[in-house]
């Protein structure tokens, strides 16, 4: 047994992406997932399948993600910081800078 100090707990972070798998909104969270797990590998992050237009992101159960209302994706540095809040027991706040999604004709 040891009483080394441990980095913050980030098991406490949950994170939940809900996803439009038709709408081929899963590469975008594989993207964004990639880029959680480079910054924290040791975070686990949930996939739901979700309804037509669908891409939110919930941490600890609190929304902060959703392109119904934003009409775009998240950038990954807002997720990244958004993370570190969540991971330093800082309050959430919503996402409200996106990118637009892409379409192909």
């Amino acid at each position: 047994m040891s009483e080394g100090s441990e980095p913050a707990a980030p098991a406490g972070v949950r994170i939940v992406v809900e996803y439009c798998e038709p709408c081929g909104f899963e590469s975008t969270y594989l993207e964004l997932a990639s880029a959680v797990k480079e910054e924290y590998p040791d975070i686990e992050i949930e996939s739901r399948l979700g309804g037509k237009g669908t891409f939110e992101i919930e941490i600890n159960g609190q929304l902060v993600f959703s392109k119904l209302e934003n009409g775009g994706f998240p950038y990954e540095k807002d997720l990244i910081e958004a993370i570190r809040r969540a991971r330093n027991g800082e309050p959430l706040e919503k996402i409200t800078n996106s990118r637009p999604p892409c379409v192909i004709l």
